[in-house]
């Protein structure tokens, strides 16, 4: 038989979880009015708008100097399907397409809302007068984590609709439902993509004693991601499997292909970027080398958006794995620290 329920601890648990709701509420709220008055936020619209007005122009002109190609007969023919998908992922003369640009610069936005998080009210000595309120501690630095993952969404679907509506108003390109269903869920992925490099710029502003210290740990963990990744993996891959000869290009490129992309897997950057690709290119049909006997009697054609989503749902398994383990590093070392002494 269960024990009777005191009556007096239901009431102090209850009131702990009003107090623990109403610290967080009004840290999360306080996070967020910092984030807007603030002159970073006025840096971080600069430069989506910069990046969201480039990439619609050069996916705009992209496509109408395909088309003129193809229209000449100077050119590939161009392939009218999915037109509203092009908007993201065509590249201009000279500027890259707005998949490129958010995979490459959408770090940056959780860098900059992440790396004093915690060390900045250090300084100052706020986080004292902050722990000694009655309020819970860990309010504090989930506070600060959702109020900048509430500004990074607003933003990423902000510029999202912002790219097709300037495409459709300027080019009359309609969307039908599974183009507008691709286009939110991949803004999904950058979200989670984005959030990622925020817990990471997090994790290192409660690890350093300067702000300017998690940030360049950040930018440096980024360009490793972004660029000396697929370096690393391309030696791995090749010191394993190498294919400097003809015979070892028959007998180990596959093999090689395969480690070399399950290596470039562990970067955040990959994961997403890869993600992308098959999220807004319904052509794309697989995500790993595929070997000639495999594309003998293939039929070409466009996957669903559901078969497109089982290709790359471990990706955002992987990106909402990372994030995770990223803030509860950061959360578990900032509850275990000695804020008052500092």
């Amino acid at each position: 038989m269960e024990s009777p329920k005191d009556p007096e601890a239901e009431a102090a648990a209850e009131e702990r979880r009003q107090v623990r709701y109403h610290s967080l509420d009004a840290l999360y709220r306080k996070e967020l009015a910092d984030h807007i008055s603030s002159k970073r936020l006025v840096i971080i619209l600069v430069i989506v708008a910069a990046l969201s007005i480039a990439s619609v122009y050069g996916a705009l002109t992209g496509i109408k100097s395909a088309m003129d190609a193809a229209a000449s007969g100077k050119g590939d023919s161009f392939d009218t399907t999915f037109m509203f998908l092009k908007l993201y992922t065509t590249s201009g003369n000279s500027i890259p397409s707005y998949m490129s640009l958010i995979a490459l610069i959408g770090p940056f936005i959780g860098l900059i809302l992440g790396f004093d998080a915690i060390n900045s009210e250090k300084s100052n000595g706020t986080l004292n007068r902050l722990v000694s309120q009655p309020i819970y501690r860990d309010s504090i630095i989930v506070g600060k984590f959702l109020a900048s993952a509430t500004l990074i969404t607003v933003m990423v679907f902000a510029t999202g609709i912002a790219v097709g509506a300037a495409g459709f108003l300027f080019s009359g390109i309609k969307p039908d439902g599974e183009q507008i269903a691709r286009v939110l869920i991949y803004l999904i992925y950058t979200i989670v993509y984005i959030c990622f490099w925020l817990a990471m710029s997090m994790l290192f502003s409660v690890f350093t004693r300067h702000a300017a210290t998690s940030a360049l740990a950040s930018i440096a963990l980024w360009l490793f991601f972004a660029i000396f990744m697929s370096l690393l993996a391309g030696i791995i891959a090749d010191g394993v499997y190498p294919v400097s000869t003809e015979y070892q290009q028959a007998v180990n490129a596959l093999k090689n292909a395969n480690l070399n992309t399950g290596l470039n897997r562990i970067s955040p950057y990959y994961l997403y970027s890869e993600a992308a690709s098959i999220i807004m290119n319904p052509a794309a049909r697989a995500i790993n080398a595929v070997s000639y006997a495999q594309l003998v009697g293939a039929i070409s054609g466009y996957l669903s958006l559901g078969q497109s989503l089982l290709l790359v749902w471990p990706h955002l398994v992987g990106l909402l794995a990372l994030t995770f383990v990223s803030f509860e590093i950061s959360y578990v070392g900032f509850m275990r620290q000695e804020i008052r002494g500092n």
